[in-house]
C-alpha cells in the first residue's frame, strides 16, 4: 500500500489494521472544479486526503514526470489544506490501451495528445506511452499506487452472440498481456504498482475474468486490483468473497454504492440504454451508504485480510447534490472504518 506524498498533521504515515485507515475523496467526478477548490472542499469536510485524477487541472502526468516545480506546487496545495495523497488515478487514457473499436467515445475523454490523429492503433500506442509516463509521474510525486482501467478488445463479445470461438477470447487475453507487460515493465522500474478496477468494459469485469486476467500476466506482482463493489452489486457477485479470495491483490479500495431497481418485472440488469437516475433502469449508482451494498461486511473483511491502505470515496449519484452527498458519505465511511479489530477474543474472559 502507498504512503502519503503529503502527510496531514494528525497522520503519521501508513495505517495499520489496528488504526483507522485514511479516508480520501476521488477527484474524478470533481474535475470540472479547479484542484485548489476540490482541496478546499475536501479539507473543510474532514477528508484525510485525495485520490487525484489525472485529468482536468488536477494532475498532468507529463508535467509531473519532468517538472519538479510542478510536483512541488501540487504538494504545496495539498499541504496548505492538510491533505495527504496515497494514489493517483488515470482511468480515461488507460481505457484506450486495449479497446476495440476506438471511436468518438475515446476522443471525448482521452487526453488530446493521446487521441492525436485518431488512428485507432496510434491511439492505443499513445495511450500505452501515457501510462508509462503516469508511472514516472507517480514516482516523482511520491506515491506507489496508480488506479485505473485496462480497456478490452473482447468486451463487445460479452453477449457471446453471434457465436464467438474460444480462440477469439483467448486472443483477447493475449492482446491484453502483449500490450500491458511493456507498460508494467516501466511500473517495475519506478517501484509503482497498478491497481486495476474490476469493471464492465474492461478485460477483468467479474470474478472469472479477473482470474483469467491474472493468469494472462502470469500473476505479475506489479498488477493488482482496485476494489470497487458498486460494479459487482448489479452483476450479482459475492463481492465480500471476492475480497477474501483476492486479498493478496487488493492495492486500493473505492467506496461507491449501487441501488437495485429490478423488482417491477420491467427493469433489466443491462439498463436498456437509459440515462442515470431514470426509474426504468435496473440499477443506479448512489451516494455511499444509501444503496444496497453490504458495507459493514466489506469493512469487517478488510480488517480480516489486513488491508491497511486508503479508503477512497468515489462519489456518484445523479439524484443528489454532490456538495451534500460527499460530506454525508464521509461520515458514513468514517463510522465503519472505525470497526477496529479487538486485541483479544470477546469470550476470552470466560477462560479465566
Amino acid at each position: 500500500m502507498s504512503t502519503p506524498t503529503t502527510v496531514p498533521s494528525e497522520a503519521t504515515g501508513q495505517a495499520t489494521p489496528q488504526q483507522a485507515r485514511p479516508v480520501t475523496l476521488f477527484t474524478g467526478q470533481w474535475a470540472d472544479l479547479p484542484f485548489t477548490e476540490v482541496c478546499r472542499l475536501a479539507s473543510e469536510w474532514g477528508y484525510d486526503g485525495l485520490e487525484i485524477a489525472c485529468w482536468g487541472d488536477h494532475f498532468d502526468v507529463q508535467r509531473a514526470a519532468t517538472d519538479e516545480a510542478y510536483v512541488q506546487e501540487r504538494r504545496d496545495i495539498l499541504s496548505r489544506h492538510g491533505l495527504g495523497c496515497w494514489s493517483i488515478s488515470n482511468h480515461l487514457s488507460r481505457q484506450a490501451v486495449c479497446d476495440n473499436p476506438i471511436d468518438d467515445r475515446h476522443r471525448n475523454m482521452v487526453n488530446p495528445r493521446v487521441w492525436g490523429d485518431g488512428d485507432p492503433e496510434g491511439v492505443r500506442q499513445r495511450a500505452a506511452e501515457e501510462l508509462k509516463t503516469t508511472a514516472r509521474a507517480a514516482k516523482a510525486f511520491g506515491v506507489d499506487t496508480v488506479v485505473g482501467f485496462t480497456g478490452s478488445s473482447i468486451w463487445h463479445y460479452v453477449a457471446m452472440f453471434p457465436p464467438v470461438g474460444d480462440e477469439v477470447i483467448a486472443a483477447g487475453y493475449r492482446d491484453f498481456a502483449d500490450r500491458w507487460n511493456p507498460i508494467l515493465d516501466v511500473f517495475d522500474e519506478c517501484g509503482v504498482k497498478f491497481a486495476h478496477e474490476v469493471h464492465p468494459s474492461e478485460i477483468a469485469y467479474d470474478y472469472w475474468t479477473t482470474v483469467a486476467t491474472l493468469e494472462a500476466l502470469e500473476y505479475r506482482e506489479t498488477f493488482g486490483l482496485n476494489f470497487d463493489p458498486s460494479h459487482m452489486v448489479w452483476q450479482g457477485l459475492d463481492y465480500v468473497g471476492f475480497l477474501d479470495d483476492f486479498s493478496d491483490r487488493i492495492l486500493h479500495v473505492d467506496c461507491k454504492d449501487t441501488r437495485i431497481r429490478m423488482n417491477n418485472g420491467r427493469n433489466g440488469r443491462l439498463s436498456s440504454h437509459l440515462p442515470w437516475a431514470d426509474n426504468r433502469r435496473g440499477w443506479d449508482f448512489i451516494s455511499t451508504g444509501r444503496g444496497d451494498t453490504r458495507w459493514e461486511d466489506i469493512f469487517r473483511m478488510l480488517n480480516q485480510i489486513g488491508y491497511a491502505g486508503a479508503i477512497s470515496i468515489e462519489w456518484e449519484d445523479a439524484g443528489m447534490d454532490r456538495l451534500a452527498g460527499a460530506p454525508e458519505a464521509l461520515e458514513f465511511v468514517r463510522a465503519l472504518n472505525g470497526l477496529i479489530p479487538p486485541q483479544s477474543a470477546f469470550d476470552a474472559a470466560f477462560a479465566q
